[in-house]
Order: C-alpha cells, then sequence, then structure tokens
C-alpha cells in the first residue's frame, strides 16, 4: 500500500481507532492522540512536520512514556511497549545485537550506568549503528546534566519516530 493510501485510510479512521495504529511510531499516547485530533493529512510531509511540533509540545512525562516503549539497546523487551514497536526496535538494533559477546556486555554495562545516572533507559536512534558506535555514544552522553541529557533523550525520540513514521506509511 502506498504512503498516500495508507494516509487517506487512516484520516478516515475515528479518533480512538486512529490514534491506537500511530501509536507504536512513538509510544507517547498523548503524542498519538494529538497527532490523531489534527487530521486529516493530505500529504506525508504534513504528518512528519506536525509530528515534531507535537513532540517538542509534550511534557517530561509524555517523553518518559515513550522512552518506556523502547527495549534496552540489546534486549528483546520493554516495559509498555506494542508488538509493533518492539518488532521494530528488533530491526533498529540489528547492527548492534549482531556484536560479539563482549560488545555486548559493554552495552548491557554502559545501559545500568545511564539508567542509575539518569533514571531511565539511554535512548539512541540505533538504526545502522554498530554496538561500538552506540556505546561512544553512550559514554559522551553520561557527561550530559540530567538537563541536557532529557532534551538528547527527546530528540533522539524524535527521530526514531520520524523513521517509524515513514516505515508505518510504506515508504522506508
Amino acid at each position: 500500500m502506498s504512503a498516500s493510501a495508507v494516509l487517506t485510510r487512516w484520516n478516515e479512521l475515528d479518533a480512538e481507532a486512529a490514534a491506537r495504529e500511530v501509536f507504536p511510531c512513538c509510544g507517547s499516547l498523548t503524542w498519538a492522540e494529538s497527532l490523531a485530533a489534527r487530521r486529516p493529512f493530505a500529504e506525508a510531509e504534513e504528518l512528519y512536520t506536525l509530528s515534531d511540533a507535537v513532540w517538542a509540545g509534550l511534557a517530561e512525562d509524555d517523553w518518559r512514556e515513550a522512552f518506556d516503549s523502547h527495549p534496552r539497546i540489546g534486549q528483546t523487551h520493554a516495559r509498555a511497549a506494542t508488538a509493533e514497536s518492539l518488532a521494530w526496535s528488533s530491526e533498529e538494533q540489528r547492527v548492534a545485537v549482531s556484536a560479539d559477546e563482549a560488545a555486548k556486555l559493554a552495552l548491557a554495562e554502559a545501559n545500568r550506568q545511564y539508567e542509575e545516572k539518569f533514571g531511565r533507559i539511554f535512548i539512541v536512534c540505533a538504526t545502522g549503528k554498530s554496538a561500538p558506535e552506540i556505546l561512544d555514544v553512550c559514554q559522551k552522553r553520561m557527561n550530559n546534566t540530567p538537563a541536557a541529557e532529557m532534551l538528547e533523550a527527546a530528540e533522539q525520540q524524535r527521530q526514531i519516530t520520524q523513521l517509524r513514521l515513514r516505515r508505518w506509511l510504506g515508504g522506508n
């Protein structure tokens, strides 16, 4: 199905069904409901742009809800995720999880240290990144203040959401 066909069908759903369908792209119910309430969208680019605007206007609790929908790098389960979201996470982390055992252990330890410092899982747009690249990003971000790191995690989630919206629409 083309992106325009998916978008047309989505535009015709009731608000609750539309929010439920787009929810796995982000993991924040407020984001999904807000996006669904702003339909109809004529073009995919309009959806992508508004998605960013809605995301930027959310409260930190909504961002945390989205973060909780992701498994830790190298894992396959999350605190609160749909099956579709977990499948997308698996694909996004494909390169990282193919790493050798030492790299996987290093990622697990980096995840633990990050969670200890910031109180949430490490969020990174992992698509195409190797385990050493992700480990390097995590180690650098450990130097961030909590406020700066919240903004960086939100930016990473925004990027993930954009990729997932495109996947959902059948684009890339």
